[in-house]
């Protein structure tokens, strides 16, 4: 697998940055013009209720643990832009 299919998989998985080790579920995955690739991880909702705000980290950072918790979605699997696909209707 090439870079972006390797980075794109990382999504719905539990991650830890090794520098703060801040962690949680690896939620969006961006590739900037410089060829940095960085993914937000999302904590889980706190004691209060309140879903704390997630934070971006370099990948080379990050150390998946665990299972994904949650399924990419089928774009990657379809090959199907979200332009191509029909909206949901209320």
């Amino acid at each position: 697998m090439d870079v972006v299919e390797n980075s794109l998989d990382l999504l719905g998985f539990t991650g830890v940055d090794r520098v703060t080790k801040f962690s949680g579920v690896v939620s969006s995955v961006c590739f900037d013009l410089y060829g940095c690739v960085q993914v937000v991880l999302v904590p889980p909702v706190n004691a209060d209720g309140a879903l704390p705000d997630g934070r971006w980290f370099d990948v080379s950072r990050i150390e998946i643990n665990g299972e994904r918790v949650m399924a990419p979605p089928s774009i990657w699997t379809d090959r199907r832009g979200g332009a191509e696909k029909p909206a949901r209707r209320s």
